[in-house]
């Protein structure tokens, strides 16, 4: 708690001055930062435990028996990556279990990018190459691809995944329930054996969005491995950087369900240094912050049925490097003052003991490792506000 006091300061000409001096008692710090420790707890760890007993019982989505026939199905994939890689991904999805000629892939190249549709020769007449919408971007690139495709079902992919052989047979009887106008499906990252810290962190979202689409939807779908109704369908805005956050949000907007197929799996085994986590993270956060400006509706409870999540989810996790920021200040406050009372050795003790934590991080390769994988994590929410204060969507990059 503060207190304002008179602090005597003699002076010349005069027997006291009696002037306010504001002070700041050791409680009111260490209840800061217990506060703000509180706060991250809730926000990461008190909501998904609520939501998960929430869900309880209540089944995700799950894919309806076999059709008699397997509807049309077009996989997306908008990119700027090389034809060669392109032609790997390709094949990939044409080695699918899907009835063949159910199965179309339609290619949108960036406007902007490096290459152009004449310039893929691909062998297979499935797989039709377009380029995408001006004034470039993944949003107008998949709008001209989606126009482009002829399927009743659209299933939407980057370049560098691969699909498991059933991943869109599962995505595309799962859209049988029409309840359901999209459903996502589970990235799986990092390879066999390997476990950094942001691959236990995309664990750790993947069983929220699980306990979420029980619950009513996931907020937001995983834009590698998902899929979407064609009547559910509607162009994006262009420069719009989460096309699979802003999509499956206006479609729980306009009456739908978002599910969530974890059996649907797709594969990313690349690696991300922390300067690389930190740019892919700013991009994706400032997304979140421009969700907020161009689709406001995702702001009201009685028009957003799964306002909450999106609030714990999206919005509140932006706060983090914040309150471990005041927290932090506020409990080495507290901590200083106390060593100040302290007899020496109780001093040197703790001292002591954060040096030697210190050596520890410093000297393990794991742990140093994760500790900066944490910190480019959070230093990315705050360049995302950054760009949002500015207007600054321009981030779409490989």
């Amino acid at each position: 708690m503060t207190a304002a006091r008179y602090v005597n300061r003699p002076k010349a000409g005069s027997e006291c001055d009696c002037t306010p001096a504001l002070t700041v008692s050791p409680q009111f710090v260490l209840g800061l930062a217990v506060g703000c420790a509180l706060c991250v707890v809730a926000i990461w760890l008190g909501y998904p435990l609520v939501i998960a007993a929430i869900a309880g019982r209540r089944s995700s989505v799950r894919p309806a028996s076999a059709s008699p026939a397997m509807r049309r199905a077009s996989v997306i994939i908008a990119t700027r990556d090389a034809p060669t890689d392109v032609a790997i991904r390709t094949a990939n999805v044409l080695a699918s279990d899907y009835p063949a000629e159910q199965l179309e892939i339609v290619v949108g190249c960036d406007a902007g990018g490096a290459w152009r549709p004449e310039q893929f020769h691909g062998e297979d007449a499935r797989i039709h190459v377009v380029r995408g919408d001006a004034p470039g971007g993944k949003a107008a690139t998949l709008n001209a691809a989606v126009a482009a495709a002829s399927g009743d079902v659209l299933v939407f992919t980057d370049t560098a995944q691969r699909f498991a052989p059933d991943t869109v047979a599962l995505l595309v009887r799962a859209l049988d329930d029409r309840t359901f106008g999209a459903v996502s499906g589970a990235l799986h990252t990092g390879g066999e054996g390997r476990s950094g810290l942001a691959d236990l962190y995309w664990r750790f979202e993947k069983w929220i969005r699980l306990q979420e689409a029980r619950v009513h939807s996931t907020v937001g779908v995983t834009g590698a491995v998902y899929a979407m109704r064609r009547d559910c369908w509607r162009p994006l805005p262009a420069g719009v950087i989460l096309d699979d956050v802003y999509g499956p949000m206006d479609l729980v907007l306009r009456g739908h369900r978002v599910g969530f197929l974890p059996d649907a799996v797709a594969y990313d085994d690349r690696r991300f240094a922390p300067a690389q986590e930190f740019r892919r993270k700013a991009r994706t956060l400032t997304g979140v912050v421009q969700l907020c400006a161009w689709l406001p509706g995702v702001l009201v409870p009685g028009r957003n049925p799964v306002f909450l999540q999106f609030l714990f989810h999206k919005l509140l996790r932006l706060l983090t490097p914040y309150l471990i920021a005041v927290g932090g200040v506020a409990a080495a406050v507290w901590l200083a003052s106390v060593l100040v009372s302290a007899p020496a050795a109780v001093g040197i003790v703790v001292l002591s003991a954060i040096a030697v934590a210190a050596l520890v991080v410093v000297a393990n390769r794991r742990l140093r490792e994760g500790v900066k994988m944490a910190v480019a994590m959070q230093a990315a929410v705050v360049r995302a506000t950054v760009n949002g204060l500015r207007g600054e969507w321009d981030v779409w990059s490989r």
